[in-house]
């Protein structure tokens, strides 16, 4: 804060942004302006300089909420920054797609950018304790971590369905020229059954019956609205490594659930080991943006069908890591990948995982 630059918070609907930026301001006196109000945005809509001053008056702190809905937002910003040198801005939005086209080129140099996601398992275990986070593993497998979900216990089915249609959908689809949302509907179903494995854009076509641009376009998509996440594949020196696919992984298990209509205990589930993966993948994507670490996250496969879960890449040195819901005896990871790259590799099961979702 006051170091002359715009604070932008980007994340998903619903995973705290507003909440976070105003406890952040509590014991200030701001100036809140709200992207969804119509008479804000024309307020906003490419102001000058002396509308933009009789609008901010004497407030030295300004907040604009869900600033991707108003027309020409990264301008105004840059006037803000540029001439009000005593005014600390503040902004958030809930689409990468949007307000990072609309602010990235005003604001090149002006502005720190922060990723906001659903509540992760850190910060969830330092609220309730090591014991209840412990108690509630299964179900945070199943309803995941949006703030809503974690605070009404027994209503979470009917949260995330209405996350799902109002976010997932009617956001994504009032951003982006989408001509065919039942295209949209129908992918994000196939991903969602195929979590954990790679996704093949030629099987895709077939399942949505569109092309693969597309399908290519719409994933691009679905991954900008936060809602899934590519991870690539590691390849260096073996000559039938898997050099080109992708694993596509949600960024929150309850969205995934939803998505399938699928909320049976986890004993019950024969995709308990694909929702462990995203589970895990997900909280170390939420670490590695908070920690600001540098580290390249991948998996591995050759054509052998010797596979790695999640391969991370880190300092010159690379570490393999499986998931595994049960612990099995004797469990190792291919030699011919432990050897290649002299590997340091771990099993993560329920007795380690912390170790894995928490980046001390």
């Amino acid at each position: 804060m006051d170091s002359g630059k715009a604070i932008v918070v980007i994340g998903p609907r619903q995973a705290g942004k507003t909440t976070l930026i105003e406890s952040i301001l509590t014991s200030k006196d701001y100036l809140l302006l709200n992207g969804d109000d119509p008479k804000t945005r024309t307020l906003l809509n490419e102001p000058n300089t002396e509308q933009i001053r009789t609008l901010l008056g004497n407030y030295k702190y300004v907040f604009i909420d869900e600033a991707q809905r108003i027309q020409g937002i990264g301008l105004t910003m840059k006037i803000i920054t540029d001439k009000f040198k005593n005014v600390q801005l503040f902004a958030s939005g809930s689409s990468s797609f949007d307000l990072s086209n609309k602010i990235n080129e005003p604001l090149t140099g002006r502005k720190w950018e922060y990723h906001l996601f659903p509540v992760s398992w850190e910060e969830y275990e330092n609220h309730h304790g090591y014991l209840y986070a412990e108690q509630n593993l299964e179900n945070r497998l199943l309803y995941g971590f949006y703030p809503d979900v974690l605070n009404n216990i027994g209503d979470e089915i009917s949260i995330l369905r209405n996350l799902v249609n109002s976010y997932l959908y009617k956001d994504i689809l009032s951003y982006v020229d989408i001509r065919k949302p039942e295209v949209l509907d129908k992918l994000v179903q196939a991903l969602a059954l195929q979590i954990g494995s790679e996704v093949n854009y030629s099987e895709l076509t077939q399942i949505v019956n569109v092309d693969k641009n597309t399908i290519s376009k719409y994933i691009d998509i679905l991954e900008k609205g936060y809602i899934i996440f590519k991870l690539n594949s590691f390849s260096r020196n073996v000559r039938n490594e898997i050099k080109t696919n992708k694993k596509i992984y949600f960024y929150d298990n309850g969205i995934r659930n939803m998505i399938i209509g699928n909320f049976n205990p986890i004993e019950l589930r024969t995709d308990k080991g694909a929702l462990w993966e995203n589970f895990l993948i997900s909280e170390r994507m939420k670490q590695k943006e908070y920690k600001e670490s540098l580290a390249r996250s991948y998996f591995w496969r050759t054509i052998q069908q010797q596979e790695v879960d999640f391969v991370e890449e880190s300092e010159g040195k690379i570490f393999g890591y499986e998931f595994k819901w049960q612990k099995k005896k004797n469990h190792k990871l291919p030699k011919t990948f432990t050897e290649t790259y002299n590997a340091e590799t771990s099993i993560i099961d329920k007795e380690n995982f912390r170790e894995f979702v928490i980046i001390r």
